[in-house]
């Protein structure tokens, strides 16, 4: 069945008639859910049951931003809260054995509330290496400042989600940490050299290259592309993410409603496809935006059909798992960590 390059979110905790409509008419290759679609864990199985008869696809990926700390969509008292990635990190210096386990045992746990509430896709690793006087957007959600740290959470983190039957999505692809303003409101610009971002953000994305799927930062790289943030960046894309880094996953853009690109949502989807990305992701569930997504995101189609294919191809059934023991175990790893 031909799916057209676009992920949308809804506007609340069931469809409305016009959105399911508007989603069998426009098919897009999958869906993401926001605190405005979360009331309890019933119904949001309800919720992520009707996307997936009205796509009529099992394998329909249905994303969430559930990273820990201040990014969290589930949170209690229906799901546990987790600690920000800086908290592994903080684990990690005093012990990386311990550091690692926690990280992975904590993606693991996230994955058992996902996937009972049918969502299959996780928009973590934070790969981002934030620097000295940055914006704390990315702040301690990053793992570390140190790209080595950053690169064996990270992966921590992806290992125990893929264990749970959920997809990870690395971000903010080739690196949010430098920017100097929030990217929801604003456009960061870099101005940092190409040795050193290749030394120390593009790094840890280089490292983990493998994983299935990325989402782009509306980040301008003023030493590579001084005019188009890397969404938009036909150089970024090609030049750098994927050459210099070597993704060849499913690359999607990260929310075109945000303020850091300029011109109308269409222009904005229409810009981010012919870059490069082979997904739009539009967010807010405003149905006026959401018809420009759709005249503008083409039908999945050659390589970036091949990279979609190949990151549903990484869908697998939870392993064994006992979810008390993990509980117990994660608690005793963070300790003062965790709170």
């Amino acid at each position: 069945m031909p799916v057209s390059a676009a992920i949308y979110g809804c506007s609340g905790h069931s469809l409305t008639d016009g959105e399911r409509a508007f989603f069998s008419d426009a098919s897009p290759w999958g869906f993401i859910l926001f605190a405005r679609n979360i009331e309890k864990p019933a119904q949001v199985r309800r919720l992520t049951d009707e996307l997936r008869e009205l796509a009529g696809r099992d394998d329909l990926p249905i994303l969430l931003d559930q990273e820990g700390g201040r990014v969290a969509r589930f949170r209690p008292p229906h799901w546990r809260a987790y600690p920000p990635g800086r908290r592994y990190g903080d684990l990690y210096a005093r012990s990386h054995e311990d550091g690692l386990e926690a990280a992975k045992l904590g993606s693991r746990l996230i994955a058992a509330e996902l996937h009972a509430a049918g969502i299959n896709v996780d928009c973590l690793p934070v790969l981002d290496v934030p620097v000295p006087g940055s914006h704390d957007i990315i702040g301690d959600r990053a793992y570390g400042e140190v790209p080595d740290i950053v690169v064996a959470l990270g992966h921590a983190a992806a290992e125990g989600l893929m264990e749970g039957g959920v997809l990870p999505i690395m971000k903010h692809i080739p690196g949010h940490g430098r920017a100097g303003v929030d990217s929801h409101l604003d456009l960061p610009t870099v101005d940092t050299d190409v040795k050193t971002l290749n030394e120390t953000d593009f790094a840890t994305f280089r490292a983990l290259a493998h994983l299935p799927m990325a989402m782009t930062a509306h980040v301008v790289y003023s030493a590579i592309d001084g005019a188009n943030p890397a969404t938009t960046s036909p150089k970024l894309i090609n030049d750098i993410i994927r050459t210099v880094i070597g993704f060849d996953g499913l690359l999607m853009s990260d929310d075109v409603s945000m303020q850091a690109l300029k011109g109308s949502i269409g222009e904005r989807t229409r810009a981010s496809i012919h870059a490069g990305c082979d997904i739009a992701l539009h967010c807010n569930g405003d149905m006026r935006e959401m018809k420009q997504v759709a005249a503008e995101a083409p039908i999945l189609a050659g390589d970036a059909l091949r990279r979609a294919s190949a990151a549903i191809d990484h869908f697998a059934l939870p392993q064994d798992f006992d979810e008390k023991a993990g509980i117990a175990r994660f608690a005793s790893l963070m300790g003062t960590f965790w709170g």
